[in-house]
Protein backbone atom coordinates (compact mmCIF):
# COMPACT_ATOMS: atom_id res chain seq x y z
CA UNK A 1 0.00 0.00 0.00
CA UNK A 2 1.03 3.59 -0.55
CA UNK A 3 0.18 7.11 0.54
CA UNK A 4 -1.07 8.89 -2.57
CA UNK A 5 -0.60 12.55 -3.49
CA UNK A 6 -3.78 14.52 -2.78
CA UNK A 7 -4.80 17.11 -5.39
CA UNK A 8 -5.40 20.57 -4.00
CA UNK A 9 -7.99 23.13 -5.01
CA UNK A 10 -7.05 24.56 -8.39
CA UNK A 11 -5.89 21.28 -9.89
CA UNK A 12 -8.17 20.50 -12.88
CA UNK A 13 -8.71 16.87 -11.80
CA UNK A 14 -10.95 18.12 -8.97
CA UNK A 15 -13.33 19.72 -11.48
CA UNK A 16 -13.72 16.76 -13.83
CA UNK A 17 -16.44 14.14 -13.38
CA UNK A 18 -15.17 10.64 -12.73
CA UNK A 19 -16.08 7.68 -14.93
CA UNK A 20 -18.05 4.70 -13.62
CA UNK A 21 -16.10 1.54 -12.88
CA UNK A 22 -17.42 -1.37 -14.96
CA UNK A 23 -18.68 -4.01 -12.48
CA UNK A 24 -16.39 -6.67 -13.95
CA UNK A 25 -13.36 -4.47 -13.13
CA UNK A 26 -14.16 -3.88 -9.45
CA UNK A 27 -12.29 -6.97 -8.23
CA UNK A 28 -9.22 -6.49 -10.44
CA UNK A 29 -5.89 -6.12 -8.64
CA UNK A 30 -5.54 -2.54 -9.97
CA UNK A 31 -8.86 -1.37 -8.52
CA UNK A 32 -8.32 -3.25 -5.24
CA UNK A 33 -4.85 -1.70 -4.88
CA UNK A 34 -6.29 1.76 -5.59
CA UNK A 35 -8.93 1.22 -2.88
CA UNK A 36 -6.29 0.06 -0.37
CA UNK A 37 -4.09 3.07 -1.21
CA UNK A 38 -7.06 5.43 -0.86
CA UNK A 39 -7.89 3.99 2.56
CA UNK A 40 -4.30 4.37 3.71
CA UNK A 41 -4.14 7.93 2.34
CA UNK A 42 -7.44 8.92 4.01
CA UNK A 43 -6.23 7.54 7.34
CA UNK A 44 -2.80 9.16 7.03
CA UNK A 45 -4.37 12.61 6.66
CA UNK A 46 -7.23 12.04 9.16
CA UNK A 47 -9.89 12.42 6.49
CA UNK A 48 -13.50 11.34 6.94
CA UNK A 49 -13.57 10.36 3.28
CA UNK A 50 -11.58 10.46 0.08
CA UNK A 51 -12.69 10.38 -3.54
CA UNK A 52 -10.57 9.00 -6.36
CA UNK A 53 -10.51 12.42 -8.07
CA UNK A 54 -8.61 13.69 -5.07
CA UNK A 55 -5.79 11.24 -5.77
CA UNK A 56 -5.66 12.05 -9.49
CA UNK A 57 -7.80 9.10 -10.64
CA UNK A 58 -11.02 9.76 -12.52
CA UNK A 59 -12.92 6.67 -11.37
CA UNK A 60 -16.15 6.69 -9.36
CA UNK A 61 -14.65 5.33 -6.16
CA UNK A 62 -14.72 6.85 -2.69
CA UNK A 63 -13.80 5.60 0.75
CA UNK A 64 -15.40 6.79 4.00
CA UNK A 65 -14.47 6.11 7.61
CA UNK A 66 -14.74 8.01 10.87
CA UNK A 67 -13.17 6.39 13.93
CA UNK A 68 -11.89 8.76 16.61
CA UNK A 69 -10.91 11.36 14.04
CA UNK A 70 -9.13 14.41 15.50
CA UNK A 71 -10.41 16.57 12.61
CA UNK A 72 -14.01 15.61 13.54
CA UNK A 73 -13.89 14.87 17.28
CA UNK A 74 -17.66 15.13 17.81
CA UNK A 75 -18.66 13.11 14.75
CA UNK A 76 -20.37 9.76 15.23
CA UNK A 77 -18.36 6.76 14.14
CA UNK A 78 -18.79 5.54 10.58
CA UNK A 79 -17.31 2.13 9.73
CA UNK A 80 -15.06 1.78 6.70
CA UNK A 81 -17.29 2.09 3.65
CA UNK A 82 -16.12 1.68 0.05
CA UNK A 83 -18.43 3.37 -2.43
CA UNK A 84 -18.21 2.57 -6.16
CA UNK A 85 -20.47 4.19 -8.79
CA UNK A 86 -22.68 5.94 -6.21
CA UNK A 87 -26.20 7.15 -6.82
CA UNK A 88 -27.37 9.45 -4.03
CA UNK A 89 -31.03 10.35 -3.63
CA UNK A 90 -32.22 12.85 -0.99
CA UNK A 91 -34.95 11.38 1.23
CA UNK A 92 -36.46 14.78 2.08
CA UNK A 93 -36.01 18.42 1.22
CA UNK A 94 -34.70 19.11 4.73
CA UNK A 95 -31.24 20.69 4.72
CA UNK A 96 -28.95 21.27 7.65
CA UNK A 97 -25.91 23.50 7.73
CA UNK A 98 -22.74 21.89 9.02
CA UNK A 99 -19.04 22.60 9.06
CA UNK A 100 -17.02 20.88 6.37
CA UNK A 101 -13.38 20.66 5.50
CA UNK A 102 -11.56 18.83 2.75
CA UNK A 103 -8.16 17.29 2.23
CA UNK A 104 -8.05 19.10 -1.13
CA UNK A 105 -8.76 22.47 0.55
CA UNK A 106 -6.32 22.11 3.44
CA UNK A 107 -6.69 24.00 6.71
CA UNK A 108 -10.08 25.52 5.83
CA UNK A 109 -13.66 25.07 7.10
CA UNK A 110 -17.01 26.41 5.93
CA UNK A 111 -20.72 26.01 6.60
CA UNK A 112 -22.41 23.85 3.95
CA UNK A 113 -26.10 22.94 3.72
CA UNK A 114 -26.68 19.23 3.08
CA UNK A 115 -29.61 16.86 3.09
CA UNK A 116 -29.98 15.20 6.49
CA UNK A 117 -30.83 11.79 5.02
CA UNK A 118 -30.02 10.23 1.65
CA UNK A 119 -30.35 6.87 -0.03
CA UNK A 120 -26.98 5.56 -1.20
CA UNK A 121 -26.95 2.95 -3.95
CA UNK A 122 -23.53 1.74 -5.09
CA UNK A 123 -21.23 -1.24 -5.34
CA UNK A 124 -18.93 -2.26 -2.50
CA UNK A 125 -15.31 -3.29 -2.99
CA UNK A 126 -16.39 -6.86 -3.79
CA UNK A 127 -18.69 -5.57 -6.53
CA UNK A 128 -21.83 -6.35 -4.53
CA UNK A 129 -24.79 -3.95 -4.66
CA UNK A 130 -25.32 -1.75 -1.62
CA UNK A 131 -28.56 0.10 -0.86
CA UNK A 132 -28.50 1.98 2.45
CA UNK A 133 -30.01 5.01 4.10
CA UNK A 134 -27.35 7.41 5.35
CA UNK A 135 -28.31 9.96 7.98
CA UNK A 136 -26.77 13.02 9.57
CA UNK A 137 -22.94 13.05 9.49
CA UNK A 138 -22.71 9.89 7.36
CA UNK A 139 -25.15 11.50 4.89
CA UNK A 140 -23.02 14.66 4.84
CA UNK A 141 -19.84 12.72 4.04
CA UNK A 142 -21.60 10.64 1.36
CA UNK A 143 -22.79 13.85 -0.33
CA UNK A 144 -19.37 15.50 0.00
CA UNK A 145 -17.54 12.54 -1.58
CA UNK A 146 -20.17 12.05 -4.30
CA UNK A 147 -19.82 15.74 -5.14
CA UNK A 148 -16.09 15.18 -5.65
CA UNK A 149 -16.85 12.36 -8.09
CA UNK A 150 -18.97 14.86 -10.03
CA UNK A 151 -16.29 17.58 -10.08
CA UNK A 152 -17.84 19.65 -7.27
CA UNK A 153 -16.07 20.85 -4.10
CA UNK A 154 -17.77 21.94 -0.88
CA UNK A 155 -17.02 25.59 -1.57
CA UNK A 156 -19.43 25.38 -4.52
CA UNK A 157 -22.23 24.47 -2.07
CA UNK A 158 -21.59 27.31 0.37
CA UNK A 159 -24.34 29.95 0.08
CA UNK A 160 -22.36 32.37 2.26
CA UNK A 161 -18.59 32.50 1.87
CA UNK A 162 -18.27 34.69 4.98
CA UNK A 163 -18.08 31.49 7.07
CA UNK A 164 -15.05 30.22 5.12
CA UNK A 165 -12.31 30.16 7.74
CA UNK A 166 -8.74 29.06 8.20
CA UNK A 167 -8.76 26.20 10.72
CA UNK A 168 -6.79 28.15 13.35
CA UNK A 169 -9.31 31.01 13.20
CA UNK A 170 -12.22 28.56 13.14
CA UNK A 171 -10.91 26.96 16.33
CA UNK A 172 -10.64 30.39 18.02
CA UNK A 173 -13.82 32.06 16.81
CA UNK A 174 -16.37 29.71 15.29
CA UNK A 175 -15.83 26.63 17.47
CA UNK A 176 -16.59 28.60 20.61
CA UNK A 177 -19.80 30.00 19.09
CA UNK A 178 -20.90 26.51 18.09
CA UNK A 179 -20.38 25.19 21.62
CA UNK A 180 -22.32 28.15 23.12
CA UNK A 181 -25.26 27.42 20.81
CA UNK A 182 -25.34 23.65 21.58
Amino acid sequence: MAILKVARLGHPVLRRPASPVPPEEVRTPEIQRLIDDMIETMREYDGAGLAANQVHTLKQIAVIEVLENERYPDAPQVPLTVVINPVVTPLSEELEEGWEGCLSVPDMRGLVPRHTAVRLQCLDRAGQPVDVVAKEFFARVVQHETDHLNGVVYLDRMPDLSTLSHIAEWNKHWLGLREQND
